[in-house]
């Protein structure tokens, strides 16, 4: 468990998409968080908490449907079968990581013996599995390997005809892939969903820019989270355009506000925010790890989802709201009765 989060309690799993029960996604609840205030609203809301000239700074990543069967079994003859490999974003060199885990009904949950060797997948395709990752695990067995993976024709396209959401747990409904696609999404890469842009629809984007919120968009492919470990950040491929570098530092300096919309984009946003709060174009794999102790220096605000305790995400949050205030919020959120996990709830963080 990350220091941050010693005090704090996860919320209870939304049952499924909002949109499921014929609400819009932009009516799920959202806590608005600033210096000293706290407002239980909804999400259609947002515009109330942002003025002219702020601006949102967004991830265009798409979800791919990155689970895919395992046929046969496992490493060879006489290995397990009935698992599931999640494919995670690519690493330089054209490897990925993955995990491998039990598939249970629409869900799964983990297995412990994963180890080198081949792995059989649905339509033709392959994954080598290489090495644990990272090498020297912090506790107990390594969750992800890498891997090198082979599959007929076109990725995107085997995944498509054979790969399903990443789903996790024993009662995990079969949501198609349209329910992990943002209203951004534009550009296929996220082995999980960009969830904290989940409340946005298009009428809201509209009446946002409308207003003279500035929407910034850049791009970072999710890799594999997990509710059953707490983990450093993998390396994630992320891009950040000259238009959004300049729009951000304009901001900036000219007194406006900066609010990413989900961890992932302060990843990307901070990894190429220098020393002097000057944000710059580039592309790459990043491996920057955001700490209440490093802080953030291009944003001013969040929009996130609630995580677990165990989750490394949290001292991500944590660098931008502060210790007591991430306390606060959460009691809140359970006081009010929020719901976690990618279907679930809103949190606003605001100076």
């Amino acid at each position: 468990m990350t220091d941050v989060a010693a005090n704090l309690v996860g919320l209870p799993p939304a049952g499924g998409p909002i949109e499921a029960s014929g609400r819009r996604r932009d009516e799920a609840r959202l806590l608005v968080v600033t210096g000293a205030a706290t407002v239980d609203t909804t999400f259609a809301a947002l515009g109330e908490f942002l003025a002219a000239g702020d601006v949102l700074v967004v991830n265009t990543s798409a979800t791919l449907p990155a689970a895919v069967p395992v046929e046969g079994p496992a490493f060879g003859r006489g290995g397990p079968t009935g698992l599931l490999l999640h494919l995670g974003t690519e690493l330089p060199g054209g490897l990925r990581l993955v995990e491998l885990r039990t598939a249970t009904g629409f869900g799964s949950i983990p297995f412990a013996d994963t180890r080198p060797g081949p792995v059989r997948l649905r339509g033709g395709g392959r994954a080598e599995l290489l090495t644990p990752w990272p090498a020297v695990p912090s506790e107990g067995p390594n969750r992800l390997w890498v891997a090198r993976l082979a599959v007929p024709g076109e990725p995107a396209r085997w995944l498509a005809d054979h790969g399903r959401p990443i789903r996790y747990g024993e009662p995990a409904q079969p949501w198609p892939i349209d329910a992990y696609q943002t209203v951004f999404a534009t550009e296929a890469g996220s082995a999980e969903m960009p969830s904290a842009a989940r409340g946005f629809t298009a009428e809201l984007v509209t009446a946002l820019v409308s207003a003279g919120v500035v929407v910034a968009p850049l791009l970072l492919h999710c890799g594999l989270s997990s509710p059953e470990a707490g983990e450093a950040p993998q390396p994630e491929h992320y891009r950040v355009p000259a238009a959004t570098a300049a729009l951000v530092n304009a901001a900036r300096s000219g007194g406006r506000r900066v609010v990413a919309v989900g961890t992932t984009a302060v990843r990307a946003l901070e990894t190429v925010t220098d020393e002097t709060a000057t944000v710059h174009p580039g592309q790459g794999w990043t491996e920057l790890v955001v700490t209440p102790e490093r802080g953030v220096r291009a944003v001013d605000g969040l929009i996130t989802g609630w995580h677990e305790p165990e989750a490394s995400h949290l001292e991500l949050i944590a660098a931008v709201a502060g210790p007591e205030r991430l306390d606060r919020s959460y009691a809140s959120a359970h006081a009010l009765g929020y719901h976690g996990h990618e279907f679930g709830d809103f949190h606003l963080i605001l100076p």
